[in-house]
């Protein structure tokens, strides 16, 4: 056997074990170790974290996540009444913290002029934070030709925007105090095209983009990024969903699959990330999490599935049969 022979073995080895994994696994390869062999999400215990888009979703079953764990936790979203419920959850899933411990603030993330104010009340309350959970946003459901320019900004000030302005207040407060964690709330949508969703692919893109050089930057002053890459996730979120034109929601009910991670388990993966301070992670049942491989071994590949399988096999995975077809 010659040495061109072993190098293709090799290869083909290394990229079976990409392909074949995902088969036993909910999420990337590394993320799968650090949960069994990792830092334990208990190694949070003390920290101060701040979730925007607690109310509902993943950001409502992180915070259970992290309560447990005994984390200290400002809630952020519109809707006040939601995030009281929330927090009345959190302190039942740890009787040891109090009142104090779990701070519920209502906030329009989008008023980019209260950001400053906010984040003094939160170091005021707590005297400090350590991670910063920009976790608001929403999705879209819209034909490439159809989307109205009105709405790719609405959207890039929600998806975008809003968590740059509220990262960089971050940034600031921990390069004074010598260093800190941002999670970010990508998807899937943010490392792979995803038909019928142009501008969520465009502002989960532009995440990535943006978090990219901050290390570059800051290499050395202890500053980490995870961004967490779900795939399709038992939440509600089509009803509330962009659609092509300024104003509109989708509103489909989200249909109940065996095919998408749910809300409770992507959080507790999410919270291992945060406790191994991975840099990017993907969450996602099988199917959806070998497309990403394959995609990340091969990039050409999406192009051949298109071909392939068609349009309405991605749609399927992407949403893991919504009721309402596109």
């Amino acid at each position: 056997m010659d040495l061109l022979e072993v190098t293709g073995l090799l290869f083909i080895a290394y990229y079976s074990i990409y392909i074949v994994l995902p088969s036993f696994l909910d999420c990337n390869i590394l993320l799968a170790f650090k949960e069994k062999f990792g830092k334990p999400v208990s190694s949070l215990k003390g920290k101060t974290v701040w979730i925007t888009g607690a109310s509902s979703g993943i950001g409502e079953y992180l915070a259970y996540v992290l309560a447990k764990a005994g984390c200290k936790l400002i809630l952020s979203a519109r809707r006040a009444a939601e995030l009281e419920r929330v927090k009345k959850t959190c302190l039942e899933e740890n009787k040891c913290l109090t009142d104090d411990d779990v701070e519920v603030y209502p906030m329009d993330i989008l008023d980019l002029d209260l950001h400053e104010k906010v984040f003094q009340h939160v170091i005021n309350k707590f005297g400090k934070l350590d991670i910063l959970v920009n976790n608001a946003g929403r999705s879209q459901r819209a034909k490439w030709a159809d989307i109205d320019l009105a709405v790719d900004k609405e959207m890039f000030d929600l998806n975008v925007f809003s968590i740059m302005s509220l990262s960089r207040q971050a940034i600031k407060h921990f390069l004074k105090v010598g260093g800190g964690q941002i999670i970010n709330t990508s998807s899937f949508a943010g490392i792979l095209p995803i038909p019928m969703s142009a501008t969520y692919c465009g502002t989960k893109h532009a995440l990535h983009g943006y978090f990219k050089p901050l290390f570059m930057e800051y290499p050395d002053k202890n500053i980490h990024v995870t961004m967490v890459c779900p795939g399709p996730v038992q939440t509600d979120f089509l009803a509330e969903s962009f659609t092509g034109k300024l104003g509109e929601k989708y509103g489909v009910t989200t249909d109940v699959s065996k095919s998408k991670v749910s809300a409770e388990r992507c959080a507790i993966l999410m919270a291992v990330a945060i406790a191994n301070k991975l840099d990017e992670v993907w969450i996602a049942t099988t199917s959806p999490l070998r497309i990403a491989y394959l995609y990340y071994c091969f990039p050409n590949c999406i192009s051949w599935l298109i071909k392939k399988f068609g349009r309405k096999y991605l749609l399927k995975l992407r949403d893991a049969n919504a009721s309402k077809e596109d």
